[in-house]
């Protein structure tokens, strides 16, 4: 059986690099398992997301900043 071939936009097409307006709401408990998995295997879908921004409330951005300098005592 033959193979076929797919043929994407390359990232210089202007169409390619344009970026889509977020229109879909979702909980971080829906969202947070599908990234889990996708990081975890390496998915390469997950990598072509890996600039866009997500807008996140004040105060989880402020516990994801002490988390990110907290360190457990031994």
């Amino acid at each position: 059986m033959a193979l076929q071939l797919r043929v994407y936009p390359s990232s210089d097409d202007p169409e390619c690099g344009e970026a889509q307006a977020p229109n879909v709401r979702v909980s971080l408990a829906e969202l947070l398992p599908l990234v889990a998995l996708g990081q975890k295997h390496n998915y390469l879908w997950l990598h072509d997301f890996l600039d866009d921004e997500v807008v996140i409330t004040s105060d989880l951005y402020d516990v994801l900043r002490a988390f990110r300098s907290y360190r457990p005592s031994a």
